[in-house]
């Protein structure tokens, strides 16, 4: 019997780097692309829908965003704006949707590729058209069209590595008061939002940091980076480092690569939850497996992750 898989949710025809689901919408908002590089491989931001029709999901490429010669390697969304990372700076885009009717709605964003990502979306190659047959609703689905119009309002420098500047992360903090970002020269760097008035640079890591996160009450950070560490942050001073080595001996220093950190508020308790990249095992189930992992950098799966720490179960 041959190893089963999940069938393929969305195939966009360039890699994707990051990917968000938009709270207020439900969208989910993919992007990537190849680069500076002319080889004939465009960078957009892609905006899908996601339907179940029985107990099948269907992917529909609402709107295509052509980023010109930058890549978005990494987004953050805040309201309706969203914060990309592209090479060492972050551009921000507002993003607007309205309904049209009529045949003419068909032309607008790309409908070519509108039509080749239902094709493909889903179990059998079949997409919301066809989820859309099975529903008697074809008509309804032609003629109400989502519109969404994307427009550039302004940029940061969020890297300024000299030899490849590039942004890593990026975050807004819960109550849209600030935008926050690290990129390979180890800096943490701190923009009021929405007028971009540098706040806080400081080197937070010898080399790249891989992920950043802020508390609810916008009070603390926390950081992780290349060189092994997990720190929290009070402003721009280090409030504590997370030690593996220290509470338990029998792990040797150097043992965990932290590559992703959150922070969630409880009543009582404020938790930080860190992925040693070298602990993660995966579970009998399917996985979702991030794209440098995946041979397959350009495919949305729909999949369940099943992730246990070396010590404990995430």
């Amino acid at each position: 019997m041959g190893k089963w898989r999940m069938p393929d949710l969305y195939r966009a025809p360039f890699p994707l780097y990051t990917i968000k689901v938009d709270p207020k919408t439900g969208w989910v908002i993919t992007a990537g692309g190849g680069g500076a590089s002319k080889t004939g491989i465009k960078n957009a931001v892609h905006f899908l829908g996601l339907e179940l029709v029985g107990d099948q999901h269907c992917a529909t490429l609402v709107h295509s965003h052509d980023t010109d010669t930058r890549a978005t390697m990494n987004l953050a969304i805040g309201g309706d704006v969203i914060a990309a990372g592209q090479d060492g700076r972050c551009s921000l885009m507002r993003f607007r949707q309205r309904q049209t009717r009529g045949k003419a709605a068909a032309k607008d964003g790309g409908g070519s590729e509108q039509g080749a990502a239902r094709r493909r979306a889903g179990k059998g190659g079949k997409g919301s058209e066809g989820a859309a047959a099975a529903r008697g609703n074809v008509s309804e689905m032609k003629d109400n069209t989502t519109q969404i119009s994307v427009d550039t309002f302004g940029e940061v420098q969020s890297d300024l590595n000299p030899q490849d500047p590039l942004q890593k992360c990026v975050r807004f903090s819960p109550d849209l008061s600030l935008l926050l970002t690290g990129g390979t020269d180890g800096h943490i760097r701190v923009w009021e939002y929405p007028s971009l008035k540098e706040k806080l640079d400081f080197k937070a890591h010898e080399g790249e940091i891989e992920d950043l996160d802020i508390s609810p009450n916008n009070k603390h950070l926390v950081t992780v980076g290349r060189d092994f560490a997990c720190s929290i942050w009070s402003g721009n001073q280090l409030a504590m480092s997370l030690c593996w080595h220290e509470k338990m001996p029998q792990i040797a220093a150097k043992s965990y690569r932290y590559m992703a950190c959150r922070q969630a508020q409880y009543p009582i308790l404020l938790r930080i939850f860190t992925y040693p990249v070298t602990s993660l095992t995966y579970g009998s189930g399917p996985t979702s497996i991030p794209h440098k992992l995946s041979k397959k950098r350009n495919v949305l799966s729909l999949s369940t992750a099943f992730i246990f720490s070396k010590h404990n179960k995430v």
